[in-house]
């Protein structure tokens, strides 16, 4: 048997079990957040305090911007591949919500399947006052004279 034909068979050999196995998925799988175990989580109850959760689960990945009494863990999985799209295989949020006294209130999960696709707008909303005016427009630039030609009065081809 030539040389040739056992370098390509032994190719064609690692290429189809590379293909074939399971495990193979899981290299281009990237895991992003903080979502705290199953165990962890089952330790928190309405009633328990901030100081409680923050012992127990950790810092939150978010607090909602507009109300700092909820608390969101979140975590995903997605899968990159060459130059293919990235596709997000798995996702888990968690979101506890505080009264004004610090006090859990309630705890809700949410998964991939509970998302919606939110269809972005082309649409565009007028900013009056950001187009220059005549005389700006036309007029701006008069009494800057710069001889070298860069930004500011320095040349940075010298």
């Amino acid at each position: 048997m030539s040389t040739n034909k056992i370098v390509i068979s032994c190719c064609l050999a690692c290429f189809l079990g590379a293909c074939s196995s399971a495990k193979t998925n899981e290299w281009f799988v990237s895991h992003n957040g903080n979502m705290p175990s199953e165990e962890r989580i089952a330790e928190i109850s309405e009633g328990d305090s901030q100081s409680k959760v923050l012992q127990v689960l950790g810092a939150p990945s978010t607090v909602v911007s507009f109300d700092k009494n909820t608390w969101i863990y979140m975590s995903s999985d997605i899968k990159r591949v060459a130059f293919f799209a990235p596709e997000e295989v798995n996702r888990d949020v968690l979101t506890i919500r505080f009264n004004d006294e610090g006090e859990v209130i309630s705890l809700s999960r949410l998964g991939k399947e509970d998302g919606e696709n939110v269809k972005i707008s082309q649409d565009e909303t007028e900013a009056p006052g950001q187009e220059p005016g005549f005389f700006r427009k036309y007029f701006g630039g008069v009494g800057q004279y710069n001889p070298f030609g860069g930004v500011g009065g320095s040349n940075s081809s010298i």
